[in-house]
């Protein structure tokens, strides 16, 4: 587990090696979320999307890391969630990001649910040598 708290944005970011490493994921995600003002729904949604990429690292590459961090634009403040893997990569992403399509015996709705969530969403990918997604969440009614 590794912090850096930056002065003006906070970044944490967690190593994640076991399954047990997801609670802290979850946690931590909504604590950022609630700093950077989500109201509670939104916390649980975005914690959702950070927990789902937690889970396909220990699933898939078995170990990687989320750097969460509390972003700012001239409008807004969001939660930017980013996962990366030194796994076996995704050989076909649109594929993956089909719903009820899964290489790992899921249900396939977790890459699409991340998506739906996150108002900017990014995979890249390379074959047997890993995985970086970045999800983005702004608050729509500080835009204003």
């Amino acid at each position: 587990m590794c912090y850096n708290l930056n002065s003006a944005v906070e970044e944490i970011c967690i190593e994640i090696e076991d399954p047990s490493d997801n609670a802290h994921v979850i946690y931590t995600t909504r604590r950022l979320a609630a700093q950077a003002g989500f109201n509670e729904t939104m916390q649980v949604l975005i914690a959702t999307a950070a927990s789902e990429l937690s889970t396909n690292i220990i699933r898939y590459a078995k170990k990687g890391k989320v750097t969460l961090k509390i972003i700012q634009d001239i409008n807004s403040k969001g939660i930017e969630i980013i996962a990366q893997d030194k796994g076996p990569g995704i050989d076909n992403i649109n594929q993956a990001m089909q719903e009820h399509f899964s290489t790992g015996n899921g249900l396939g709705l977790g890459l699409p649910s991340v998506q739906r969530i996150m108002d900017e969403f990014d995979i890249q990918s390379k074959l047997n040598h890993g995985t970086c997604i970045i999800g983005r969440k702004w608050r729509k009614n500080a835009r204003n």
